[in-house]
């Protein structure tokens, strides 16, 4: 189904991993429209309740693959048509996301770990913000999350000197959720996304939702939507179990409904 990324669904994760080992995972078109699909898929199957992205082989993506790159290519329209799709399918996700980044994270690679909602990276992992190295701005919504993660002013700076950021760095900055030794890589990204697998999905979606919203609007607009989503959220079977649960002294078994 797919040529450069794999996509498999392994109790209930659904695993996407950029699959061009050879070119450090970079980005090309079909890769694009490749990963917009595969994020549509996940979404729209109820057996997957949380989904991880990673890369093949040593690095997790560097970013556009510059072979492709020519002095007449219009980069915004790139950004429209390639770029755009994969990044709004990514940004109104309502599961949870994991970026497991094992190797470096450059460019709009760094881009889609930035989107994800959270990084857990490996100790020999690196970022970094490549596009001034090369004249362009940081793109794929770079700016759009990398202020929200570690404030304009480490923004600006990750932005305009474009250094490599180590895996303890980015865990100073909170760029990531968790370091984790290569002998237990696998084993602990399993478990993170496991966890997340069991947990209320449909009250994760809300959290990401409204997480999101409260940037945009109001307290009082943001009291009126929070108390909408609590309505919801107060409707689903996870909500009914965990009182079940509360009252039995028991662990919840939430089914993401």
């Amino acid at each position: 189904m797919y040529e450069t990324i794999h996509y498999e669904v392994r109790d209930r994760v659904a695993w996407l991993t950029l699959n061009r080992p050879d070119k450090l995972n970079a980005f090309t078109e079909q890769m694009n429209k490749e990963i917009t699909k595969a994020l549509k898929q996940a979404a729209n199957d109820e057996n997957v309740r949380c989904l991880v992205i990673t890369g093949a082989g040593r690095a997790f993506c560097s970013g556009e693959d510059l072979g492709g790159v020519t002095e007449e290519m219009d980069h915004g329209e790139v950004l429209r048509t390639r770029y755009a799709p994969m990044m709004k399918a990514l940004y109104h996700f309502e599961k949870p996301v994991v970026a497991a980044v094992n190797g470096v994270a450059a460019g709009a690679g760094m881009s889609l770990a930035l989107a994800c909602d959270f990084r857990l990276v490996s100790e020999k992992a690196s970022f970094v913000e490549a596009f001034i190295h090369v004249g362009l701005i940081p793109d794929a919504g770079n700016l759009y999350y990398l202020p929200r993660l570690v404030g304009h002013a480490k923004a600006l700076e990750l932005a305009v000197l474009g250094e490599k950021i180590s895996a303890q760095k980015a865990t100073e900055l909170g760029l990531a959720t968790a370091v984790i030794p290569k002998q237990s890589w696998e084993e602990e990204v399993q478990r993170f996304a496991g966890r997340l697998a069991n947990m209320p999905t449909k009250a994760i979606g809300l959290i990401k939702r409204y997480l999101r919203e409260s940037w945009h609007c109001t307290f009082e607009d943001y009291l009126e939507k929070e108390a909408y989503g609590q309505r919801i959220a107060g409707l689903t079977e996870d909500h009914r179990e965990g009182i079940r649960a509360f009252f039995e002294k028991r662990s919840p078994s939430f089914q993401g409904k």
